[in-house]
């Protein structure tokens, strides 16, 4: 057994003192909160619908918070009340933080924001620690991060699963990659707004595990939104077509995600947008292409969501595809 911990940081037994002496010393003394505010200030970079409820958690916290100012963030009200700081541009950030933390859009962004003009590399420090939780092409992430090594500065890339709720709640699912003693240092940051999180593997694995749980979890509704299209079509009524599934081999996440848009139009069980999920499935398929893995049914499910979002909003939620799919098949009235 290694040396006994408490919360998380080693005991050590001082010189001339007995076991029994240093035990009970130990016990006498107040309890170490460890927090990664003993390793500096974060910076947050993407505040939106996810990156708000991260934020909100982290000053729940009590970790010092400065964010990027973008026109894409949420309000930031709530957060400058909390405590949170702002600054105007990515270098500026890297120069006042120990921590950065991003949550944008997908590796156009990542590699902007990090490489750009004003971006978080000229303001790096020594030792600083980047931690990627977007959605991203891992050959890009694993680009990126030997930049940010060669910068002097350490990375993770941690995507998340789950939606805005339970960003809010601080129950995010997160994907880790990197090294596993910076894993284990970043731990309780990561915990402060998520509930499971999952070490992967390697820088890029994270995110590898990412676009193969979106792919499953995307592909899967994308295809009960074809099928329930059918359905509709077909004259087979809403509720029989749930509840014979969720009676068989179709019940699941998905199916329990398309319920309300299904019995009353109600979009709401699954915020996502087309064109996130499209970014996803786009992001998945390049994956695959890098790895030379066959993607047949993954090509076609990117295609569906191409068109939806070329006839459609790409800002409408991802439930709205099956009346898309119904529209694209009822015979236009001249």
């Amino acid at each position: 057994m290694g040396a006994p911990h408490l919360y998380g940081q080693a005991l050590r037994k001082p010189g001339g003192q007995s076991l029994g002496q240093w035990l009970y010393l130990a016990q006498k003394q107040p309890a170490q909160k460890v927090t990664m505010t003993t390793h500096g200030k974060i910076g947050m970079i993407g505040i939106g619908m996810m990156g708000h409820g991260i934020a909100s958690n982290l000053l729940k916290h009590g970790h010092p918070l400065t964010v990027l100012e973008h026109p894409g963030n949420q309000p930031l009200d709530a957060l400058l009340t909390a405590g949170a700081r702002t600054v105007s541009n990515a270098k500026a950030l890297a120069e006042q933080v120990d921590v950065i933390i991003l949550c944008v859009t997908g590796s156009p962004q990542v590699e902007a924001v990090l490489l750009g003009e004003q971006g978080v590399l000229q303001g790096l420090k020594a030792d600083s620690i980047v931690i990627d939780c977007s959605t991203a092409i891992p050959t890009s992430t694993e680009n990126i991060a030997a930049q940010v090594q060669a910068h002097g500065g350490r990375f993770l890339d941690a995507p998340m699963t789950r939606t805005p709720k339970e960003a809010a709640e601080g129950r995010l699912n997160l994907l880790v990659g990197g090294d596993a003693e910076l894993f284990a240092t970043c731990h309780p940051l990561l915990s402060c707004f998520a509930e499971n999180i999952v070490h992967t593997g390697p820088v890029g694995s994270g995110h590898r595990m990412k676009l193969l749980h979106n792919y499953v979890s995307l592909g899967t509704v994308t295809l009960l939104a074809e099928a329930a299209a059918c359905a509709q079509l077909s004259g087979v009524n809403a509720q029989t077509f749930v509840d014979v599934l969720a009676m068989g081999g179709g019940w699941g996440a998905a199916l329990e995600r398309l319920k309300p848009t299904l019995a009353n139009g109600d979009t709401s069980g699954l915020r996502f947008s087309m064109s996130n999920a499209l970014k996803d499935l786009s992001y998945y398929n390049q994956m695959a292409v890098d790895t030379q893995a066959d993607r047949t049914v993954a090509e076609a499910v990117k295609n569906t969501l191409q068109t939806a979002c070329q006839e459609g909003d790409p800002q409408a939620l991802v439930p709205d595809l099956i009346r898309l799919l119904v529209q694209r098949s009822t015979p236009t009235v001249a």
